[in-house]
């Protein structure tokens, strides 16, 4: 890969043509330009090394998150208390879009486990907040969450098949296997999902735990490259002691913190993935002003023009329906069909914008010069990731149905 080219077809001016962010608040403007200068002048051109991981990709990472903190745009999200910058989610919403337009933007800026320090936060034990939280936030222990297992459903936890049997200790024993948990290669703490007491199926019995990477039984089986990418994993639990203290919330509420978590973490990677989709859509435009034939330059075909306003068309229509879900979900209301409106819409949006942009670039949209072929696979693992589109169509449209019922009246109520 050619790192000089790769920087140059990232670094096109974000909204030269007129994307920019409607509705960002003047507090956040400065900062989400520092942001999105420092994802485009310091992540990308970084991003062959980062992919490639290794030795290399840590140093790099290690020294992307130095400067990070040097100049200020560390934990914009995580909370203060813990060393954080406490940016609450009406502001970080607009940051996001900017520092997620590179998949390595979250873990150089300090903000990917978000997540995680605000579940353990909420719900673990005191002594695992007074040992882990400070380090987490300040970039010195990585985590990660193992749910999904082989040959378990994915969108069916009541069937989970890890299980983590009491010993007389009061503590708990984890046998099982998760696989596509991202970052666990890496990482140092691992949140488990497992069954109780090897009880049947069911969700009442599903419990968090955990789970420290040097504890004995813990090993990482496999990576598991997605669409040729790496960072997902396959990890096993071969009777894995776990102290009491490192019980996540109470017996049998896992699906409730889960609950938590997944709202979240959806409405992050929609804005995250509208990032992303401004970078295709910038290096198409780029693309067909430059690219120049014996008829013309590209951009003055009608059909590159009609993939141009597609696509704007496609990122002008989803950022609403994603910051709707984060404006209620910030305001602690239900943002369960908003989020499920704004997934779909945004990964069918990545997949869009980045397979636009790969057309109009031709071959050279399909090899290591450009971020495309990462974009599109990012949009295309999209409509699986957190839940299949199918699951998110078919729990909004049931509960938008709910609200009507077989009556004489001919106008539909509200929702």
């Amino acid at each position: 890969m050619n790192p000089g080219q790769h920087l140059s077809a990232a670094d096109a001016p974000l909204g030269s043509a007129g994307l920019g962010q409607p509705g960002c608040p003047p507090e956040a403007e400065a900062l989400r330009g520092r942001v999105r200068a420092f994802v485009r002048e310091r992540v990308m051109p970084c991003e062959p090394v980062l992919d490639a991981g290794g030795d290399a990709a840590r140093t790099a990472l290690r020294g992307l998150q130095a400067e990070a903190k040097r100049e200020g745009l560390w934990a914009l999200p995580l909370p203060e208390e813990y060393g954080g910058q406490g940016l609450g989610l009406p502001l970080y919403a607009h940051i996001a879009e900017a520092e997620g337009a590179s998949d390595h933007g979250p873990a150089a800026l300090g903000s990917a486990p978000l997540l995680d320090v605000l579940m353990l936060a909420r719900h673990a034990d005191d002594t695992v907040r007074k040992s882990f939280l400070r380090r987490i936030t300040g970039g010195e222990v990585r985590t990660c969450y193992a749910m999904t297992e082989p040959e378990t459903p994915g969108t069916d936890p009541g069937l989970t098949a890890t299980r983590a049997e009491s010993d007389a200790a009061g503590g708990w024993v984890l046998h099982g296997r998760k696989w596509f948990t991202s970052g666990a290669g890496e990482a140092d703490l691992i949140t488990v999902l497992a069954r109780v007491d090897d009880e049947g199926p069911g969700t009442d019995s599903l419990s968090l735990f955990l789970v420290p990477a040097s504890a004995p039984g813990f090993r990482v089986v496999r990576e598991l490259p997605v669409l040729g990418a790496g960072g997902q994993w396959e990890i096993a639990f071969d009777g894995v002691a776990v102290p009491p203290e490192h019980a996540v919330g109470a017996p049998g509420q896992a699906l409730r913190i889960a609950g938590e978590r997944l709202v979240l973490g959806r409405v992050l990677r929609c804005l995250r993935w509208l990032g992303q989709a401004e970078r295709a859509f910038d290096l198409m435009c780029l693309r067909a002003r430059s690219r120049g034939q014996s008829a013309g330059p590209l951009a003055d075909r009608q059909l590159v023009q009609q993939m141009v306003f597609d696509s704007l068309l496609a990122i002008r229509t989803t950022r609403p329906l994603v910051h709707e879900a984060a404006a209620r979900l910030a305001a602690g209301e239900d943002a369960r069909l908003e989020t499920g409106l704004a997934k779909v819409a945004a990964a069918r949006m990545l997949q869009q914008v980045a397979d636009a942009a790969i057309q109009v670039h031709g071959a050279a949209g399909l090899g290591p010069d450009t971020a495309l072929p990462g974009l599109f696979r990012t949009g295309r693992t999209a409509r699986l990731l957190d839940g299949p589109d199918e699951l998110h169509i078919t729990a909004v449209a049931r509960r938008v149905l709910r609200g009507y019922s077989v009556t004489s009246r001919t106008d539909p109520p509200g929702r």
